[in-house]
């Protein structure tokens, strides 16, 4: 009996040492092939539900698979990932996402969603460790050194994040969100040069991309190019027409070229998808008023300051409007008051309300 129990023992010994998994030794020693096949269906069946989004229904069968195999790195990650998404347990994910690193340190998913988990804790300094040991493990793929890059920028490494986003783009050249990250990092940083080509190359690999159309857009407006700036706000509301801004951008254009009737349609088409958007009826009101269409104007105007009291420009054009349409002093004077009580400045206005004042 004590020479069987040897064998064993020693068979376990070389098993392990020739670098078979603990299922491999469970196998081989009795009573323990049952546990590892328990182990393997729990969390078979918990990874299933994991892909399927059930990430409740997924913890406690990859839970009973870790009691059953901790030495389980698959285990452990998914059950980190479980509690990350489906518990919003962030310390409990990075306890078993670091554990299954540690089982298995080439584990490149595992050594990735370390890095997003601990991105978003803000703990930067863990992300780029871990991410940096992904890049190297899986230095083609695109994932782990877009979160890099991502971690660089939200961390204010500026220059790290440029280049991490041309290394990646080195490789993956139609990675888009990579080229749209960089194309606002350029701007953020004042280069519009570099923002612009960066974006124009993202628009022609994909063509009905809303945020570079419309980023174009306003790199464009900024430099007083206002046919460019159109025409991007006009292939940005193509691509996605509830994009509010653009819709308001474009209008404001029309607007200052004296394109009354046009300005009118996009900006009620902004106030569409956003009623309380303040600025857009103050706006809309002015056209009204280049347009002759004052009782629709004066709406507008009381619409502003309803959807935002604070609004001073609203004061002072609906004071201005009082003024010189509506031939009401008084209600004229109650507005700029108001202006210069919300801290607007013009030398007339306060002229007017000094005066009212005697």
């Amino acid at each position: 009996m004590r020479s069987q129990h040897s064998t064993v023992i020693r068979t376990a010994i070389l098993m392990l040492g020739a670098g078979l998994s603990a299922c491999g030794v469970w196998s081989a020693l009795p009573g323990y092939a049952a546990q590892a096949d328990a182990a393997k269906r729990h969390l078979e069946q918990g990874a299933a539900l994991y892909r399927q989004g059930d990430y409740d229904g997924a913890l406690p069968a990859l839970s009973k698979a870790v009691e059953l195999n901790p030495k389980s790195a698959e285990a452990h990650h998914l059950l980190g990932m479980a509690y990350f998404h489906g518990r919003k347990q962030p310390a409990e994910a990075i306890e078993h996402v670091t554990k299954a690193v540690q089982l298995n340190p080439g584990l490149t998913r595992a050594q990735y969603d370390l890095g997003v988990i601990y991105s978003s804790q803000g703990r930067y300094a863990e992300a780029e460790q871990a991410l940096r040991r992904a890049v190297q493990l899986a230095p083609k793929e695109p994932e782990p050194r877009y979160a890099l890059a991502k971690v660089y920028e939200r961390s204010q490494a500026t220059d790290k994040a440029i280049q991490t986003y041309l290394d990646l783009l080195a490789s993956h050249p139609a990675h888009t969100e990579a080229l749209y990250s960089l194309g606002q990092l350029y701007d953020t940083q004042g280069d519009r040069r570099l923002a612009h080509d960066t974006l124009t190359k993202l628009t022609s690999v994909k063509a009905n991309h809303a945020d570079a159309w419309y980023l174009l857009g306003k790199i464009a407006q900024t430099e007083n190019r206002l046919d460019e700036a159109s025409e991007a706000y006009r292939m940005a509301i193509l691509a996605r027409p509830d994009l509010v801004d653009a819709h308001y951008n474009l209008a404001f254009i029309y607007r200052s070229v004296g394109k009354q009737q046009e300005a009118a349609k996009q900006f009620r088409e902004a106030i569409r998808l956003k009623p309380q958007y303040a600025e857009a009826h103050l706006n809309l009101g002015l056209v009204y008023t280049e347009l002759g269409r004052l009782d629709e104007a004066e709406d507008e105007f009381e619409a502003a300051i309803t959807a935002n009291p604070a609004l001073a420009e609203a004061y002072y054009n609906y004071g201005l409007f009082l003024e010189l349409q509506r031939k009401d002093s008084a209600r004229a004077l109650a507005h700029y008051r108001k202006f210069l009580e919300l801290g607007g400045k013009d030398e007339r206005v306060e002229r007017i309300v000094g005066r009212g004042a005697k």
